[in-house]
């Protein structure tokens, strides 16, 4: 984050123009960018954008979640070191504090906090719940907690440490949580900040930053290992064998498709280029070699050799700040199928189809009245936008286009 907003290396501010996506005239299922005169924004958007859980006061929230439990409860986290509970309904009046640790966490710098809770698989017999946040000055630290005998309320008192990193910088934080369908805990980490790469951490595999790992917290609580088909498992030039892929800048957001598994990653860019990954074991992302499609250093004629290139990326006349979202699955909207993302700075929510190896359509599909700081999903996989604001938003969809399947 930087002057209010989230982490790119630039000062800020909205660009004049905005943009829209329209469908080309012929047979290719491809769709162009094309520009609009701003009033004209409005009428061209897709899909309508509503604010829902109105009442809830909610400071800063920067991720929302479902415990998996069959309770349909929401959890929002709010940066300060805050996570809220409350029912799944549009007209509840107030949200409970489940988890409080602002005593523990430090969020001034803009991209730091509490940023991201993972409840486990087997949360409703378990209770155990993950969180990470960042702490002193300045470490990013991955904790297991436990529910108390209250469902709304975690045990405090039940923290036991998993990781820290200790970070060069306060931004490039990352920050992601995520259980994947193998029953491993997915951990999102940025290349420590500084322009550039300045560190030289997202192309270092002995380091855990700039990367995204891959461990089992199943052995006993408070306590992980790294499983047997990591790509770096018993390597003799001392990489990190927690590691599952890596050269990445700053990953804002990832998460697992519910049918497919496949792992889709935002990833922040320097100054030109915002980028969407699919992320697989052992690859190379490519930062601060490539930004997007392009080279980054050099600026031309860049080693390309091994690198996993991005599924799409888009350039700093759209937005500034790619916040990543889900692969809709919920039963409410035509959207099944399609990647959902969005640009904090620029406010637009673009759809994504991807099929057989290759993007098929990319469309923009509405503007958010506010900075969107993280998507959520709840347990039917209905997904929201989050504000920095303090608002919640849900899409709805007419059907403008054919469904996906």
């Amino acid at each position: 984050m930087n002057a209010g907003t989230f982490d790119h290396g630039f000062d800020g501010g909205l660009h004049a123009q905005l943009y829209v996506v329209v469908i080309l005239c012929c047979s290719s299922a491809w769709w162009l960018i094309q520009p609009l005169d701003a009033q004209e924004t409005e009428s061209a958007e897709a899909v309508e954008i509503h604010r829902v859980f109105a009442s809830l006061d909610l400071a800063r929230p920067v991720f929302l979640t479902h415990a998996g439990d069959g309770s349909d409860r929401l959890f929002v986290v709010e940066q300060a070191g805050r996570i809220k509970v409350f029912e799944n309904d549009t007209a509840v009046a107030k949200a409970g504090l489940f988890l409080d640790i602002v005593d523990q966490v430090n969020s001034r710098p803009n991209e730091a906090g509490l940023l991201s809770v993972t409840f486990h698989p087997a949360y409703s017999d378990n209770g155990r719940f993950f969180v990470y946040y960042t702490t002193g000055s300045l470490i990013s630290r991955v904790s297991e907690f436990a529910v108390s005998v209250d469902p709304n309320a975690a045990d405090r008192t039940s923290e036991q440490i998993l990781l820290e990193v200790r970070q060069p910088a306060g931004n490039h934080n990352g920050g992601q949580l995520a259980f994947g369908p193998d029953g491993y805990l997915y951990i999102g980490l940025g290349d420590g900040g500084g322009f550039g790469d300045r560190f030289g951490n997202a192309q270092d595999r002995s380091t855990l930053l700039g990367a995204i790992l891959r461990v089992d917290i199943n052995i006993a609580p408070g306590s992980y290992s790294v499983p047997d088909d990591n790509p770096f498992v018993a390597n003799d030039q001392g990489w990190r064998e927690e590691i599952w892929a890596w050269g990445l800048r700053n990953p804002w957001r990832f998460s697992f498709d519910r049918v497919s598994g496949q792992l889709w990653t935002g990833d922040v860019g320097q100054n030109s280029w915002e980028e969407i990954d699919l992320i697989e074991a052992g690859q190379n992302y490519g930062w601060n070699i490539m930004e997007g499609f392009h080279c980054f250093r050099p600026s031309s004629d860049c080693d390309q050799t091994g690198l996993a290139l991005p599924v799409a990326d888009y350039g700093n006349s759209l937005g500034h700040s790619i916040t990543g979202g889900y692969v809709y699955r919920g039963p409410q909207l035509w959207l099944r199928g399609l990647y959902l993302y969005g640009d904090f700075v620029s406010r637009r929510i673009w759809a994504l189809r991807y099929e057989k190896g290759e993007v098929v359509a990319n469309k923009q599909l509405a503007l958010s009245p506010s900075g969107i700081s993280s998507f959520g999903e709840d347990e039917k996989g209905e997904v929201y936008i989050l504000g920095l604001d303090g608002t919640i938003y849900v899409l709805e969809a007419p059907e403008l286009l054919e469904p996906t399947r």
